[in-house]
């Protein structure tokens, strides 16, 4: 962000009621964005915060939402526009959250912060304080704190999340799995591992209630129920779950890259381009949490990639089934080079099953004719 010399507003020049607030913190600001004009900030430290997080990413987008807007004479054209902010904002909530996710994902857990406040913002103005729609970017918050070693914050934010679902009987079920499994990532944080273990069964449950049972968004809490087993070491338990995310994970990864490369090469034979004629912010949403799911992968995947590869007597069918994972994961990612070093690692192994080496073939096809 290159520094400008008129970013800073004073106080006692706004309009007589006017109060402009930190992006970030809340107290009275005395620097604006000086690319949208609608964006404060207490000092510089929040703002370049805010624009490495989020802000960068968002900033020309804020500016319809954030401006007075003009008379319109006609109810129908006041309807419509009213319509097309809200789907802005919608959209914006999705985008900011899936950016923050991220984040955590990756472990940089201070530029997961910036996106989580701004959606949680855009939440308390379309549909306010007590909506459960509030409930997710709580959790980036809380999970954001306890990486940064803010127990007490994370706790806070948590609170929050669990009185908001208390008081919300209809509240979705994705939403409580989500719940009860950051109370989980808290309380193995503090060594309370039963506890965990109990929110952990609460998470799978509701989880397997949405998504089915076998799907790759319940493996999160096997995971971890996997880890604190591991931790105890009670190895026979935890080498079943890990077997059990990774089968999670296959499976789902498998599905979308066929689906990518077939599509692909149909593509090719058809004479079509790859592209894409929905507008360029559901594109940027889409793919935003595209990178978030990779993001999820990476952070699993690698984890028990890991703990295999360490074992005294390796299975090496379920390495390669990891390897493939990763391959498949980087794939997604458009991480090229990656792929192709686990392709030929991947093929280097006599007993490769010959349906997994066409799809490694495939795979590789397609990166060459792009």
């Amino acid at each position: 962000m290159s520094k400008k010399s008129n970013n800073i507003v004073y106080p006692l020049a706004f309009p007589k009621g006017t109060k402009y607030l930190c992006e970030l913190c809340q107290k009275p600001a005395n620097k604006i964005c000086e690319r949208c004009r609608v964006t404060y900030y207490c000092d510089t430290e929040h703002q370049q915060t805010d624009w490495f997080g989020i802000h960068e990413k968002i900033c020309q987008s804020l500016i319809p939402l954030r401006v007075p807007l003009p008379f319109l004479p006609s109810e129908e054209e006041r309807k419509k526009r009213d319509e097309d902010l809200k789907n802005k904002k919608l959209q914006l909530i999705e985008y900011t959250r899936s950016i923050a996710q991220r984040y955590l994902f990756e472990g940089d857990y201070q530029r997961a912060i910036p996106g989580a406040m701004t959606s949680l913002k855009l939440v308390i103005e379309m549909f306010g304080l007590k909506s459960v729609d509030l409930v997710p970017s709580y959790l980036i918050l809380g999970e954001a704190s306890q990486g940064l070693g803010n127990l007490s914050q994370a706790q806070e934010y948590l609170s929050q999340a669990e009185w908001t679902v208390i008081k919300s009987p209809d509240c979705p079920l994705p939403i409580l799995s989500k719940l009860y499994r950051n109370i989980a990532m808290l309380q193995i944080a503090k060594g309370d591992f039963d506890q965990a273990l109990r929110n952990l069964a609460n998470d799978v449950y509701y989880a397997s209630e949405e998504f089915g049972t076998e799907n790759y968004q319940v493996s999160g809490g096997y995971f971890l129920i996997a880890n604190i087993f591991f931790k105890q070491g009670k190895m026979d338990v935890a080498d079943s779950l890990y077997r059990q995310v990774v089968t999670m994970w296959h499976a789902h990864l498998r599905q979308v890259v066929n689906k990518k490369t077939e599509i692909s090469e149909l593509d090719t034979i058809l004479g079509k381009k790859d592209e894409d004629d929905r507008d360029t912010e559901t594109l940027d949403t889409e793919r935003s949490n595209e990178l978030a799911s990779e993001a999820e992968a990476k952070k699993v995947l690698y984890s028990i990639y890991e703990i295999r590869r360490n074992e005294t007597t390796p299975d090496n069918q379920e390495l390669t089934k990891i390897e493939h994972c990763l391959s498949m994961v980087h794939f997604l990612a458009k991480e090229y080079d990656k792929v192709q070093n686990y392709t030929d690692l991947l093929e280097s192994k006599k007993d490769l099953d010959e349906i997994l080496r066409s799809e490694l073939q495939r795979v590789i096809y397609f990166i060459r004719m792009k």
